[in-house]
């Protein structure tokens, strides 16, 4: 029997319920694919923090590393740890030194699932470049605390960078319809941004297949409220992507129906699966989360690991629970009652 071995930090306040939640569906999905899945969980979180100082002790990057796949709950505590020490002491650490570059989050709408815009027709995938950019790092305070402090963040682009995630894009429409929509603010970042467009043109003439088309951020945030059914494979960078995909979640009914993955796309470390709602602090304590995110981050694990039956079996599980009216409304349901619905559809 293949066995996959993966690392599982479920985090803080609803990463816990949602990862247990998750991981019963995996282990049942993997089960009957005949496969095993072995989860060895680390504690790292913001309460780690607290007790240690650090989000991951000195050498968790080298212990993840052995591990098929990263499973993560969600991280955050911002009444007791800072976001910024959180995400740049876990989440951007591990995304960076496993060069997992290439964030996908697929927005469409669930059976049974109203959005607050649309009720069915749409079918997006985005692709954020995940390991440089905005979120790169750089920059600094001096003068802090006066009246002339000054703060400089400055976003990085390479050559590499770029091109990798814009043909990991192109990839990724090559293989569902064709189309890519490349994203920038181009007219007013004239170095970064234009830089972007270069490239993507540069790499489009690889793919005279694929339809490709150039959108400014603000243009491409309200059409994705207005025509979602317009677009196929969305690519950004790491700002622009974490906006956008936090909006397709909203327009796909919720936070609690929006899954990730962290792609290595060559494999040569492993790629992390997250849903993308956060620790919720606000509800933690309630039993309510809604672990289809969750669950669906999982099926993305079982396709990069190339396991598409159990995946598929994920998938339709989740699409009947939701086809009940299970999980489609924020609070109606306990997070048990979802998983147990989840369970009895999949088996």
């Amino acid at each position: 029997m293949k066995t996959y071995s993966i690392a599982l930090i479920p985090g803080d306040g609803i990463g816990k319920d949602v990862t247990e939640a998750a991981w019963q569906v995996l282990q049942a999905a993997a089960k009957r694919s005949g496969l095993g899945l072995e989860g060895t969980r680390f504690p790292w979180s913001c309460a780690y923090y607290r007790e240690t100082g650090a989000m991951m002790p000195p050498d968790g990057v080298e212990t993840l590393r052995k591990f098929d796949a990263i499973y993560l709950g969600a991280v955050g505590w911002p009444a007791e740890v800072p976001d910024s020490v959180s995400l740049h002491g876990l989440l951007l650490p591990i995304r960076k030194a496993f060069a997992q570059y290439a964030d996908i989050r697929p927005h469409r709408l669930l059976p049974g699932v109203q959005g607050p815009l649309r009720s069915e027709g749409f079918d997006i995938l985005c692709i954020r470049e995940n390991t440089e950019g905005e979120y790169s790092g750089a920059g600094g305070r001096i003068h802090s605390g006066t009246a002339n402090e000054v703060a400089v963040e400055t976003a990085i682009f390479t050559r590499a960078g770029v091109e990798r995630i814009i043909r990991f894009g192109f990839e990724q429409a090559r293989a569902r319809r064709k189309k890519l929509a490349s994203v920038t603010k181009s007219n007013a970042q004239k170095y970064s941004m234009v830089f972007w467009d270069e490239v993507t043109r540069e790499v489009a003439r690889e793919y005279p297949d694929v339809e490709v088309s150039h959108y400014h951020i603000d243009a491409m945030a309200a059409r994705m409220v207005m025509a979602p059914e317009s677009l196929d494979v969305i690519v950004a960078s790491n700002l622009f992507g974490d906006i956008l995909t936090d909006l397709g979640a909203a327009v796909q009914g919720g936070l609690g129906f929006a899954p990730s993955a962290n792609i290595n796309p060559d494999r040569s470390a492993p790629s992390m699966f997250e849903p993308v709602h956060g620790s919720a602090p606000d509800i933690a304590h309630l039993g309510i989360a809604n672990p289809i995110a969750a669950i669906w981050s999982g099926a993305m694990m079982f396709e990069h690991l190339g396991e598409a039956q159990a995946a598929r079996d994920v998938m339709r599980a989740i699409e009947a629970t939701t086809a009940r009216g299970i999980g489609t409304i924020a609070g109606k349901d306990k997070t048990e009652t979802i998983t147990r619905a989840v369970l009895a559809a999949l088996n």
